[in-house]
């Protein structure tokens, strides 16, 4: 039953590469864009439709999600291959280009974790229900 898993893998992956063909057509790009990623949320669509059509049975299951675990480490490994031989084609613009994003990102962190959690102000004792004074105010 592992073959369903790939067969449907193998759909999957040349609907992906051709829309991402497509895309990369329309945005003038002499490149696919995105058709990995479009070939995985395609598999993980397909996968839950036919679980909620009750026609994916146990080994089919089971041979799908085999195939999907051992496809996104080998489409990484695959990208960042050629990731880095861009960078090192690309010169020092990969560089800086890569630091500015990080530094980006950086600056988002920091900006969303301030907004989303604020800090209480410092030196200000809450003030006891009974109007009291509290011991850390003295």
């Amino acid at each position: 039953m592992t073959i369903y898993g790939v067969a449907l893998l193998a759909i999957c992956s040349l609907l992906g590469a051709l829309l991402g063909d497509l895309l990369g057509i329309a945005l003038n790009v002499k490149s696919n864009v995105g058709g990995v990623g479009i070939a995985m949320i395609m598999l993980i669509a397909a996968r839950v439709w036919l679980i909620k059509r009750g026609l994916l049975h146990e080994k089919v299951k089971f041979g799908i999600e085999f195939w999907a675990a051992l496809y996104i480490p080998i489409v990484v490994a695959m990208a960042s291959i050629q990731n880095v031989a861009a960078a090192v084609s690309g010169g020092p613009i990969v560089l800086i280009a890569g630091f500015v994003g990080v530094v980006a990102c950086l600056i988002a962190t920091a900006i969303l974790i301030r907004t989303a959690c604020p800090r209480a102000e410092v030196g200000l004792a809450i003030a006891p229900k009974h109007g009291v004074a509290s011991e850390a105010a003295e």
